[in-house]
């Protein structure tokens, strides 16, 4: 029924048009229509942390920092070049000229001063996990806070705008990652003018449930190739061309993205020519389209699915509770009967591609017996637990998230623990119940790396104390922290390795594979730039008939 719905949407969306100049349009060949897996959680990519907001953010904003095509390593971007002084407190950015917004406003260092500023200063529900994730995780804090462990704690300084073309970022300690961080969707430069124009920062409700301002949902504004058009809230997002892009504008000028939360609604859209292509194809899915004719494209992994455990649930608290759930899931199982071919069974919460991997962590081989063992000791025999897992989504470390939540439930039921199943819809709900509330017990989630450095795993998992995961380790902190300043590439590489150790010896919880991403596109397209970190960007993507 989905698909059919679409159907009549995407066949107006290709019938020829009339322009402006009236001229005929046949065939639509400048419209891309990407389906989405689901909508995204904001179009204020601050207050974003999710792989579709980011998908349609990508479009509209760029940051001063952007990656080399195919990799994570940080390139530049609004900013033509930067240095960095002897102590790493000092951050020179020379900015490119001649950008303007989407609403005709210069881009230049006051601008780039105003959104550091901006992050910097969030209050209130502003701070919440849920909303400013990302400023966090990187920065550690804000100016002030209610939240004494957020309270001038951040690294950020201030930000002087010496000329109109340069901008300096000055720290109060050293940010190794600093750089490759900027390369986020979230530290994009947005219009000062439309910031302030449209309520940006006049966030309602609670850090439970945020209700975010016209700013969010109507008015994005930023300096991308393309420009926010229309929301039509859980049915699609629509962009067009930027006319006055600095860089490359190509032959796409519109971008359609849909809704299709189903997998196979997705799959049969695509072979209806419905829509161009779309992301997280089913593992089952995968040779069916190839010998029906249409590409596969498979992301490098870079990433990790797990199932965490929340201590704040009594239930999880004894570590031994903890390893025999680990010891009860046949993770060899679970890949082969749901991730893509190619996915490798996880050791480690980062990818064995990232410096600070360990082969010497403690694992937690699939053993049944053992796991019965262990509950006994623990006097948890028969134990209840809830299991929270996402519905109406697929994301590139788990396309189908059912099926990952039937397998290890059923594993689990096997040694006698009683699974509680509790799904929720995606968005918003779901990331918001983890992330904003202690209110949940086993759960699935996963990582999809946003730059290649170790931090940006288990540093945003377990750096601090989050409401994911329910411990205060201040040991564990500190390992964390103290590999994340090293000077030295070798001292650091061997301090992530001991912190990993670590993690896995507490086992707050399970990783458990790195899938392969694919995506699938009709023939015509081409020069679809796959990213590790999906960085791509639609300017570059060609249609043929």
């Amino acid at each position: 029924m989905a698909a059919l719905a679409l159907a009549g949407c995407a066949e107006s969306e290709r019938d020829p048009q009339s322009t402006d100049e009236g001229t005929e349009d046949t065939g639509g060949r400048d419209t891309f229509i990407f389906a989405a897996s689901s909508d995204p959680a904001s179009l204020d990519p601050a207050f974003a942390n999710d792989g579709e907001s980011f998908r349609v953010a990508r479009q509209i904003f760029e940051g001063l920092v952007g990656t080399e095509p195919g990799t994570a390593d940080p390139a530049p971007l609004l900013a033509e070049s930067w240095e960095v002084s002897e102590d790493g407190l000092t951050y020179e950015f020379a900015l490119k000229e001649g950008v303007t917004f989407h609403d005709g406003t210069p881009f230049d260092a006051e601008a780039v001063c105003f959104n550091f500023e901006r992050w910097n200063n969030f209050t209130g529900v502003l701070q919440s996990e849920s909303l400013s994730y990302y400023w966090q995780k990187v920065n550690g804090g804000f100016a002030s806070s209610d939240v004494e462990s957020l309270d001038g704690t951040g690294k950020y300084e201030s930000c002087d705008a010496v000329d109109e073309s340069t901008a300096v970022i000055n720290l109060k300690s050293p940010l190794p990652e600093f750089i490759s961080a900027l390369s986020l969707p979230s530290f994009s430069m947005q219009s000062p003018t439309a910031l302030q124009e449209y309520g940006a920062d006049d966030v309602g409700g609670d850090e439970s449930a945020p209700v975010l301002p016209a700013y969010a949902t109507e008015h994005p504004t930023g300096t991308g190739p393309f420009m926010f058009d229309s929301w039509t809230r859980g049915q699609e997002v629509t962009l067009t061309a930027n006319p006055d892009y600095w860089g490359e504008q190509g032959q796409v000028q519109r971008i359609v993205f849909p809704v299709i939360g189903d997998p196979t609604a997705r799959r049969q859209a695509l072979q209806a020519g419905d829509i161009d292509g779309f992301d997280l194809v089913g593992p089952a899915d995968v040779v069916a389209l190839e010998d029906a004719g249409f590409q596969i494209v498979n992301r490098e992994p870079f990433n990790v699915l797990y199932l965490g455990m929340n201590q704040a649930n009594p239930a999880l608290q004894d570590l031994r509770v903890r390893q025999a759930i680990a010891h009860a899931i046949n993770k060899d199982a679970l890949v082969a009967q749901t991730l893509p071919e190619g996915t490798e069974v996880a050791t480690n919460f980062v990818p064995p591609s990232v410096a600070g991997w360990s082969e010497d962590v403690t694992t937690y081989d699939y053993d049944p017996e053992r796991a019965r063992q262990l509950l006994a000791e623990a006097g948890a025999e028969g134990m209840t637990i809830d299991f929270n897992y996402p519905t109406n989504v697929s994301r590139p470390y788990m396309p189908t998230p059912e099926q990952v939540f039937q397998s290890i439930a059923a594993d689990l039921e096997e040694v006698g623990i009683t699974i509680n199943p509790v799904p929720e819809p995606w968005s918003p709900d779901y990331l918001d119940r983890m992330q904003g509330t202690p209110d949940h017990g086993l759960h699935l989630l996963g990582w999809t790396g946003d730059y290649n450095d170790t931090y940006n795993f288990i540093g945003v998992f377990f750096g601090s104390p989050s409401n994911e995961w329910g411990f205060d380790d201040p040991e564990l902190f500190q390992m964390i922290g103290d590999a994340r300043y090293q000077t030295s590439v070798e001292d650091q590489t061997a301090a992530y390795e001991a912190a990993n150790e670590a993690i896995m010896e507490r086992l707050p919880g399970v990783p458990l594979a790195h899938p392969v991403p694919s995506l699938a596109f009709a023939p015509g397209v081409g020069n679809y730039p796959a990213s590790p970190v999906q960085d791509e960007v639609y300017n570059v993507v060609t249609l043929d008939d």
